[in-house]
């Protein structure tokens, strides 16, 4: 069996790559060790930058995103018990991001690669990747058959890596190849999913003295929020009452007054991270979202680098099929790496803004709170803020 672009993980990084390729005239196979109903059933992040948007609107996928997504040009930020809003739109020049779920974009592309009958292998066994430093790169994999295990190889030009923070192509490359950074942070985010409508029509951040809070959405009949938890603390703790009760107690007197609450549809316990390996390719084996990086969902980065990444990815696949350049594959981490950076850094610093941490209580909390007042009362703060938070354009800083 042979392909030209073996994509490992079937995330919406792996869906779109192989979406991308298909209308560039490249040949892919999507190899998954989970089942497409257990990829449909990640709840992740939901906002995506105007970027992501052309992406998926440049592959054909976005009708229904167009549909059903909500339009948002701005947030609010709660802190010392009121609320200030930013406004993105004005402070961007009209961008605006895009609430909608990371489960509804995997949904639409999948959708898609099997309506264009995309070769996709799911519930794939012992995958592993083999001579991406010559020039024969092969992915093994196992499947069920009708007598047992089916041994697979699959012979290929280039793998691209898709395959999440533990997947097996970033654990394939030789330690000495590679140099990780990692931050962990000491708290946890406890989530909740719930039909119920939102608190409000735009995402709320919250700095109090209980930790913080995110009040978001998934749809207009459907909320996701989110309460700032100890690391070590078990989902079998929180009641859905005692949630509930919890974030009314970080939401301002309005809020309050308009949360709907009812029973969880889903309900978990994420660590935050920030983490980026470098390089992102190592011969002919390329990483791509969080099989390269992870930042903390505090800046809604996560869904966006990964996409950012595949389209870098098929623009230097497509120069070398179809130009016959190395320039893009040449290119494709240090490019990747600039962008990958900056969103780390601006995650990483909403996130110390944002969040209680063990040594911020007085003097910690009043100097986070100052900087909130400076950041809403300040236009170039908060175009600063606005300019981050809708995504930087694909070339920016590609000048210097």
């Amino acid at each position: 069996m042979r392909t030209q672009v073996a994509i490992i993980g079937a995330g919406p990084s792996g869906l779109l790559l192989g979406q991308l390729l298909y209308k560039a005239g490249i040949d892919t196979v999507i190899i998954e060790r989970q089942s497409p109903d257990y990829v449909l059933g990640r709840i992740r992040a939901g906002v995506l930058e105007q970027v992501t948007v052309d992406l998926l609107d440049e592959v054909g996928v976005s009708e229904r995103m167009l549909q059903e997504g909500l339009v948002h040009g701005g947030f609010e930020m709660l802190f010392q018990g009121r609320r200030h809003r930013i406004d993105m739109h004005s402070l961007t020049g009209g961008k605006h991001v895009m609430v909608y779920g990371q489960t509804e974009v995997t949904r639409d592309l999948m959708d898609a690669r099997r309506a264009a009958g995309l070769p996709s292998v799911y519930n794939a066994a012992n995958v592993s990747v083999h001579d991406f430093d010559g020039s024969q790169p092969a992915v093994r994999y196992e499947t069920d058959g009708p007598h047992g295990k089916q041994q697979h190889r699959l012979q290929c030009d280039f793998i691209a890596g898709c395959d999440g923070f533990h997947g097996v192509c970033r654990a394939s490359v030789p330690a000495s190849a590679i140099t990780e950074y990692e931050k962990v942070y000491p708290f946890g985010w406890l989530g909740v999913l719930a039909d119920v409508p939102p608190v409000s029509h735009e995402l709320i951040y919250a700095n109090t003295e209980r930790g913080f809070a995110l009040c978001s959405m998934r749809s207009a009949t459907r909320s996701r929020y989110y309460v700032q938890c100890e690391l070590n603390d078990k989902v079998e703790r929180w009641s859905d009452d005692a949630f509930w009760a919890e974030l009314r107690s970080r939401l301002d007197p309005e809020a309050r007054e308009h949360l709907v609450t009812g029973p969880s549809l889903e309900k978990s316990i994420a660590p935050l991270r920030s983490f980026v390996a470098e390089p992102m390719r190592f011969g002919r084996l390329f990483l791509a979202g969080d099989a390269a990086h992870i930042v903390p969902p505090t800046g809604a980065k996560g869904l966006n680098l990964a996409a950012t990444d595949v389209k870098f990815l098929s623009a230097a696949f497509i120069d070398h099929y179809r130009d016959r350049s190395a320039a893009g594959i040449d290119g494709y981490s240090e490019r990747c790496l600039r962008r990958v950076w900056r969103a780390a850094r601006f995650s990483w610093w909403l996130t110390s803004l944002m969040h209680r941490f063990p040594d911020s209580a007085g003097f910690g909390q009043k100097v986070q709170e100052a900087e909130l007042d400076y950041l809403v009362h300040s236009e170039v703060a908060s175009r600063s803020l606005a300019e981050n938070y809708v995504g930087l354009p694909l070339n920016f800083g590609s000048g210097r």
